[in-house]
């Protein structure tokens, strides 16, 4: 439903002018018959909402847990992330070198390290998950 709904502004527009020709008496049953009408369309537009989500989670349970990714992304985009980091760790070594010496360097690629660590750590429990034994036991 759109902010703006063209039949609910008639609606509205009709309640209105029935208010003006029926008199203040009117007022309540006339409100309350229009918000029926706005709840109607909100619970329409609700369910299918909730349809297209329900239809969602079934087509990424159907494709299985590999078609999925998690967090962290797939492999492919995991392995993106890392070449990028490092093709961005030579610029930010020169910039590190020169304006603040070795130390400058050193910050640099703890920041680089710093960076890949988390984007590691994010993808870490979903392979710990991956690797339990078959039978199901943990341990």
């Amino acid at each position: 439903m759109e902010a703006r709904d063209p039949e609910l502004r008639r609606e509205l527009d009709a309640t209105l002018k029935a208010r003006s020709e029926l008199g203040p008496e009117y007022e309540s049953a006339l409100i309350d018959s229009f918000l029926e009408k706005v709840e109607q369309r909100f619970a329409g537009t609700h369910d299918q909402r909730v349809r297209r989500h329900l239809a969602e989670q079934q087509t990424a349970a159907a494709r299985g847990p590999a078609q999925s990714a998690g967090p962290a992304g797939t492999f492919g985009e995991r392995f993106g992330f890392g070449v990028v980091s490092l093709v961005l760790a030579v610029p930010l070594s020169a910039i590190g070198v020169v304006n603040a010496g070795i130390e400058g360097l050193v910050v640099a690629w703890l920041g680089i390290v710093g960076v890949n660590a988390v984007h590691a750590a994010r993808a870490w429990p979903q392979t710990r998950r991956k690797q339990r034994s078959p039978s199901g036991w943990e341990g």
